[in-house]
């Protein structure tokens, strides 16, 4: 297998590995319903984030056909707002569209920039087209190339998603270097043949004991060092 040294592109989970999206969707929470208290924004953030995940297993597992993000986010605004008792159209609108204004890490921006001055590199997101552009103009996230699971009709770890990086990369699997801060998004590149890292966040899913990858870091900078001083 090759080393780390032959890698020839890497490929950035974007949400929550390059963005904070708990962060940024509490903003947007806070914005919409200024009365509230903390714990309320914490629990209209759990019941937001709780709806994304059953809605997108449900997809995986076949009991929903393919919604991108946008509409799957329009829903669980609207549970937000009901919570709420939001009724004002233009807000619950604009609570709608917080995914496409998440905030980036302090690390992201410059990380990515300097790793593309040796590497292709590319976004691989579950967020769909529409709002990967535009959260990546928010974030200010340059890529030379974002792909959305949207153009599979799938969402990761499907091996479908990662298939479409490799094959736009036009490189082996085994050349390509998945980044990401959750390790169930690592274990489906793995599947996928594919070289991992983990970069720790504040948010993300933790790898187990179990769990093997080719590197482990704090953050972009450690990455982009071990990827750059060679």
């Amino acid at each position: 297998m090759p080393e780390i040294s032959d890698i020839e592109a890497v490929v950035f989970d974007v949400l929550g590995t390059m963005v904070d999206e708990p962060s940024g969707l509490r903003a947007a929470i806070r914005e919409a319903v200024p009365a509230s208290d903390d714990a309320s924004v914490d629990e209209m953030l759990t019941l937001w984030q709780q709806h994304v995940e059953l809605e997108q297993q449900r997809i995986a597992q076949g009991h929903r056909a393919y919604a991108s993000t946008e509409v799957i986010d329009g829903e669980a605004a609207q549970r937000v707002a009901d919570r709420a008792g939001l009724a004002d159209p233009a807000t619950i609108a604009r609570l709608t569209t917080a995914g496409q204004r998440l905030p980036p890490w302090d690390d992201s921006v410059a990380g990515l920039e300097r790793l593309a001055k040796q590497f292709p590199v590319l976004g691989l997101s579950n967020a769909g087209r529409t709002a990967l552009l535009r959260l990546n103009a928010h974030a200010g996230l340059r890529w030379h190339q974002a792909l959305s699971s949207e153009a599979v009709l799938a969402y990761k770890p499907a091996p479908e998603v990662y298939r479409l990086a490799v094959d736009t990369a036009g490189c082996p699997p085994e050349r390509m270097l998945m980044v990401a801060a959750h390790a169930w998004d690592l274990r489906g590149a793995q599947a996928a043949g594919m070289r991992t890292a983990y970069v720790q966040r504040p948010v993300g899913d933790p790898p187990t004991s179990s769990d093997v990858f080719d590197l482990w870091c704090s953050g972009l900078d450690e990455l982009v060092t071990a990827l750059t001083a060679r």
